[in-house]
C-alpha cells in the first residue's frame, strides 16, 4: 500500500465534536447534497455494536486485542481511548477511500476517488493535524452545555455516569476549540438548518481546488 500523503485534490475534512451536537445529521444531510463526492472513513471501535449499527458500514467492530495489535503494527492515522473504548482511523480506511473502495453514508460503495470525510473525537483530531494528510478540520459544537445536556438525555439510551461523562468531555472540546482551534472552522448547531447551510458553504468553497480527478 502506498504512503498517505496530502493531496489537494482531495484534501480530507474532519469533523468532530461532543457527542449529541447533530455531528451524524449534518454529514447525512452533505453526503445527500453531494451524493459522488465524498466516502466516509469508517472507523474501528471496541465497544458494542448499538442497534441497527452494521460492522464495516458504521464501525469496524473489533476486540481490545485485535484493535492493540494494530496500534503495534502502526495500522492507524489516529486512534484514542473514550469513554472505555478504542476508537481509530486506520490507514487502510483513508486508502480505500482514496482509490474508491470506501464507503457513503449508507454503507454503499464509494466509487471513484473521493474526498475523505472523517467523524472523530477531538484526540483524534489532534493526532491527525500532526498527521501528512493536512485535513480541513470543523467543529460542530452545541449552543450550550444546558442544551447539550437536554440533548443527551432525551435520546433515553443514555445512562447517568455517560452523561456526565459526554458532558465532561464536551467541556475539554469547547475549551479547545478556544485555545487550539481558531485556525478551524467552529459552527455552533443552534438550528439545524442554518448550521447545514453554513457547513455547506464552508465544505464546498474551496471544491474546486479539491475535487478528485
Amino acid at each position: 500500500m502506498a504512503p498517505i500523503s496530502a493531496d489537494d485534490r482531495f484534501r480530507a475534512i474532519v469533523f468532530s465534536g461532543p457527542s449529541g451536537t447533530g455531528k451524524s445529521t449534518l454529514i447525512k444531510r452533505l453526503f445527500a447534497a453531494h451524493p459522488d463526492l465524498f466516502g466516509f472513513s469508517v472507523s474501528h471501535a471496541t465497544r458494542k455494536p448499538r442497534p441497527g449499527e452494521v460492522d464495516g458500514t458504521h464501525y469496524h467492530f473489533v476486540s481490545v486485542e485485535k484493535f492493540e495489535a494494530m496500534i503495534a503494527d502502526n495500522a492507524f492515522l489516529e486512534h484514542a481511548k473514550f469513554g472505555g473504548n478504542y476508537y481509530g482511523s486506520s490507514k487502510q480506511a483513508v486508502q480505500d477511500v482514496a482509490e474508491g473502495r470506501g464507503k457513503d453514508i449508507n454503507g454503499g460503495t464509494a466509487e471513484g476517488k473521493r474526498i475523505c470525510i472523517f467523524d472523530i473525537e477531538m484526540e483524534g483530531v489532534k493526532q491527525l493535524k500532526r498527521s501528512s494528510l493536512n485535513p480541513r478540520i470543523c467543529f460542530i459544537q452545541p449552543p450550550s452545555l444546558e442544551i447539550l445536556e437536554q440533548r443527551l438525555r432525551g435520546r433515553g439510551d443514555t445512562d447517568e455516569a455517560s452523561v456526565q461523562k459526554r458532558l465532561a468531555q464536551a467541556k475539554n472540546e469547547i475549551e479547545y476549540c478556544k485555545s487550539e482551534g481558531k485556525n478551524d472552522k467552529v459552527i455552533i448547531n443552534d438550528d439545524l438548518d442554518r448550521t447545514f447551510r453554513e457547513l455547506d458553504e464552508w465544505v464546498m468553497k474551496d471544491i474546486s481546488k479539491t475535487t478528485p480527478t
